[in-house]
């Protein structure tokens, strides 16, 4: 049987949850598996902000075209990197179970840090929502894989990262304090890891049903809605999260702050026209300067 080949970025995080997919494939399937490691352009420039070089996407590209061109059967991405339009000629074959989608300070607690104090991340939307509960805090940037960030902890202060991504690499230990998702609204796919193969290449599609999991897609395909709604170039902080039957959602603007707790009812169809209806109340209150939700 030949081996399924997973493209994927090579940092140690990207590497070794495609090992994990890969590990999954085969126990489920029985088939061999091979890595193919893509530089990407977010990778090239791990020194740029990365919302000045495009945010979503420039984790994905070259990734999606190795399989494209036949280097690959599929991507392997984290899910909140991946934009919501879709690449002609890929579809998601899998949504793998979803880790710990919660952000986490590593060095100190948020209460424990000092006034004026430090915060390094390179997220707009982890600074925004700090921001609303500590704006005496003062924000610079953080790139690099997750060994180079941690070496950047700022003296005094704190980090900001994913849990999943600390989980992953076995460093979970770093974590200061987990931000709760119900306050600090996780990026939209966050702990989830997707995997693309080539348009109805059924016999890949097959192989990738054995590791999608059911609940994580519903969760993570509702909350892709509420960002496609505001368009994949939107350059604002955005944060959305399913849990519990709830969408929880952040967009802040020129002076204004959306938070929105959503009921859903467990009709994919439905909560994804939900989860656009919320997107559409967010921008509009957004872009006026309002602060609006609960």
């Amino acid at each position: 049987m030949r081996a399924l080949r997973l493209a994927t970025r090579g940092s140690p995080q990207a590497s070794t949850q495609a090992r994990l997919v890969a590990a999954a494939i085969t126990a489920a399937t029985g088939r061999p598996t091979e890595l193919v490691t893509i530089t990407t352009t977010g990778d090239r420039k791990s020194s740029v902000p990365l919302h000045t070089i495009g945010g979503q996407g420039v984790f994905t590209k070259e990734v999606q075209v190795a399989v494209l061109d036949g280097r690959g059967d599929v991507a392997v991405h984290s899910a909140k990197d991946l934009p919501t339009t879709p690449a002609p000629g890929l579809e998601i074959g899998a949504f793998c179970a979803r880790r710990d989608p919660a952000d986490a300070l590593v060095g100190r607690r948020l209460h424990h840090l000092a006034p004026g104090a430090t915060v390094a991340s390179g997220s707009v939307r982890r600074r925004a929502q700090l921001a609303d509960v500590r704006p005496d805090l003062q924000f610079v940037e953080l790139r690099g894989n997750i060994a180079r960030r941690l070496e950047q902890l700022p003296a005094g202060g704190a980090i900001v990262m994913a849990v999943a991504a600390l989980e992953i690499l076995g460093l979970a230990d770093r974590v200061a304090e987990r931000l709760d998702p119900m306050q600090f609204v996780p990026a939209v796919g966050q702990g989830c890891v997707a995997v693309e193969c080539r348009e109805g290449d059924r016999e890949v599609l097959a192989a990738l049903a054995a590791v999608d999991d059911a609940p994580t897609r519903m969760a993570v395909t509702v909350e892709r809605a509420f960002l496609a709604e505001l368009g994949s170039g939107c350059a604002l902080p955005i944060g959305a999260h399913v849990a519990g039957g709830l969408l929880r959602t952040f967009l802040a603007g020129d002076g204004g702050t959306s938070r929105e707790r959503v009921a859903l009812t467990g009709d994919l169809a439905t909560d994804v026209d939900l989860a656009r209806a919320a997107a559409a109340r967010a921008l509009s209150a957004a872009t006026r300067g309002e602060v609006a939700g609960s």
